[in-house]
């Protein structure tokens, strides 16, 4: 891939950023979604690259825009393949709540995991601790081996796990080991990075949520250098048969990161929307201007950068009674 593609990402989630906050707080996840899905599809199809969908807002048959095996890029330029998740937190952004982002990442061609859209039982955790950690062991035993490899008291850990149900035996094993837990509501590719995130408060990332969400957060735990175990969890004989279609001959096989995203190259990017822990939401400023806060990392350079940008807006009527 060529080095100016990591620019070039950030110009797609920063144009999907900017669409999808002119609905936050507006109670219309779906307009925002699309208002999202359709400016990065504009801005990606300008950059020279033959790009395919393998992360994105559903199958042909089900979503019109970016869709999963939808060719984007105009044609020219490295074959890579593409996730996407224009407006991860819709919900956050219809009630005007925090930590939405704009979200891709891309690969040389072959290189990610095609994810189905079903549950995936995830870990993650920040490089310190990285190879340290195993899904298949008990939470205490995990805690212990992170509390070891970052310096810390195991009663000094604080666990990231999403507000669920399904969680409830998973926040009480946290809890009776002797650490902390901090909950979130949507979007858990933020909370899975927030792991390799230097100052973050968060040690440790466990819980059972999307799959393709757990392609993308593996990109930018590689770029970081974290780790993220990953097992599918399919729910019913058809969301088998898709996993076996993937390759899988062991739909509940551990997913280590070179089985989630391969290669020595991938890039990550990422656009706050609305003001999270990871990054700040766009701010509307005067003179019809906006201001993005966006993060892009690529993995053969290990560069990570933080991009503050000013965008100039079409200026808009407003009716006055």
């Amino acid at each position: 891939m060529e080095r100016v593609l990591t620019i070039e990402m950030v110009r797609v989630t920063e144009a999907a950023a900017l669409a999808a906050a002119e609905w936050v707080g507006r109670y219309q996840k779906n307009l925002a979604d699309d208002a999202a899905t359709q400016a990065m599809r504009q801005i990606f199809n300008s950059i020279h690259i033959r790009g395919t969908v393998v992360i994105g807002e559903g199958e042909l048959d089900e979503a019109p825009m970016l869709y999963i095996g939808e060719q984007v890029g105009n044609g020219e330029g490295p074959e890579v393949d593409v996730a996407v998740d224009p407006l991860e937190g819709t919900s956050l952004v219809a009630t005007g709540a925090n930590n939405s982002i704009s979200v891709l990442a891309i690969a040389d061609r072959g290189n990610l995991l095609h994810a189905p859209d079903m549950y995936m039982q995830k870990i993650a955790v920040g490089p310190k601790a990285a190879g340290k950690i195993d899904i298949d062991a008990p939470v205490r035993h995990n805690l212990k081996m992170v509390a070891e490899a970052t310096g810390k008291a195991l009663s000094d850990l604080t666990v990231i796990i999403q507000d669920r149900p399904r969680h409830k035996e998973l926040i009480q094993e946290v809890l009776n080991a002797g650490a902390r837990i901090k909950l979130f509501g949507d979007g858990d590719v933020g909370a899975a990075i927030a792991t390799a995130i230097p100052d973050s408060g968060v040690d440790m990332f466990i819980g059972t949520g999307g799959a393709p969400e757990g392609v993308v957060t593996a990109v930018a735990l590689k770029c970081l250098g974290g780790e993220l175990q990953g097992r599918l969890k399919p729910q019913n004989d058809d969301e088998r048969r898709r996993c076996m279609m993937m390759g899988l001959e062991d739909p509940e096989q551990i997913l280590l990161m070179h089985d989630l995203v391969k290669g020595d190259d991938a890039i990550f990017a990422a656009t706050g929307i609305s003001t999270g822990d990871m990054l700040r939401g766009v701010r509307y400023l005067e003179g019809h201007r906006a201001e993005t806060h966006s993060v892009v990392m690529r993995y053969k350079t290990k560069t990570v950068r933080w991009i503050t940008a000013e965008h100039q807006l079409d200026q808009k009527e407003y009716l006055v009674d």
